[in-house]
């Protein structure tokens, strides 16, 4: 493993204009980050990832101005919500221009666009001089990742540098809303919740995505198994009469009773935006070849909520071994 020692925001640009591919730090997870402009350098991220070309890329920027570097037609809907929730975890969808590659988009005429708020991310792009597309820097399917240490473990040998940021203070996904269709849709659920979408452009359709293996997605993060541990991950009702494996681990919630004893609680207190930014964490410390199995007890499906259970929905096995 080459890593540490960790990239600089110099070389990381550096990096980036070359054509290589770095993960660098955001809010939400950790990205790796290409030219996105660039179609080898597209490629390069998809191939490290090993993640398939039908599911599209997000672009980030680091100024509401370059919105019309990558968009076209961008509705005043967009501003008012680049106003309100940029920089920050939320991802719009809007019709591309030609500049950027379909390989980007999945051959969709849409592209999605983010301004993280992580003053690291920032840097980085401003540096640059490019829209960087940066998916979560993790092998496709895995658990995303939430610091350095979490990237060097999966990608250390097959990318070009890792910028360490600290741990990422989201700790999930964006959150997606497309303008590109006729109505506003919520297309993965994230920290700006449908509340809040709704409190800048009104209602706003929500959108319980599923995965069609093969064709283009509307937006990433829509496979219905993702953000899976190689230890099997349980999320739902327990049925009756059944033995849990003797190394059973469990992921508790605020004060809730459990079939064993709680081995990491995501936040004693329920706060929500705390079990946010420790789930994939205690995800990633509970991944062990010593552990047969990881519960997670039942989560709120209210505000931010929405984004764990989505998350731990795709990420859980559908039946108990």
């Amino acid at each position: 493993m080459k890593f540490p020692p960790w990239t600089s925001v110099s070389e990381a640009a550096r990096l980036l204009k070359a054509g290589e591919v770095v993960a660098i730090p955001t809010e939400t997870v950790y990205g790796l980050a290409g030219n996105a402009f660039e179609p080898k350098a597209l490629a390069k991220i998809f191939a490290a990832k090993e993640r398939p070309t039908f599911d599209p890329l997000i672009v980030h920027i680091a100024d509401i101005a370059q919105l019309t570097d990558i968009a076209r037609d961008i509705p005043e809907s967009a501003y008012r919500l680049a106003e309100a929730y940029w920089p920050g975890p939320m991802t719009i969808i809007l019709p591309k221009k030609d500049c950027i590659p379909d390989l980007c988009t999945s051959g969709l005429p849409s592209v999605a666009v983010r301004f993280p708020s992580h003053p690291v991310a920032q840097a980085i792009i401003k540096e640059s001089g490019l829209p960087l597309a940066a998916p979560s820097a993790n092998l496709f399917k895995h658990v995303s990742p939430t610091t350095a240490e979490h990237v060097a473990a999966q990608l250390a040998d097959r990318i070009a540098g890792i910028v360490d940021g600290g741990p990422c203070a989201v700790g999930v996904e964006s959150s997606i809303i497309s303008l590109a269709g006729e109505k506003p849709a919520v297309l993965r659920p994230g920290a700006i919740t449908p509340e809040m979408f709704a409190k800048i452009l009104g209602s706003v359709d929500v959108k319980d995505s599923t995965s069609k293996p093969g064709q283009p997605m509307a937006a990433p993060g829509q496979c219905d198994t993702h953000y899976r541990p190689q230890v099997p991950l349980y999320f739902g009702e327990i049925p009756a009469n059944y033995k849990l494996p003797a190394n059973t681990v469990r992921i508790a919630f605020g004060k809730q009773s459990g079939p064993i004893p709680a081995t990491v609680n995501l936040s004693e207190s329920g706060d929500m935006a705390e079990a946010t930014a420790n789930l994939y964490a205690f995800m990633h410390d509970l991944d062990k070849p010593e552990y047969d199995l990881i519960l997670v007890d039942p989560i709120p499906n209210t505000g931010v909520g929405m984004a764990i259970n989505d998350r731990l929905k795709r990420a859980s096995v559908k039946a108990l071994p």
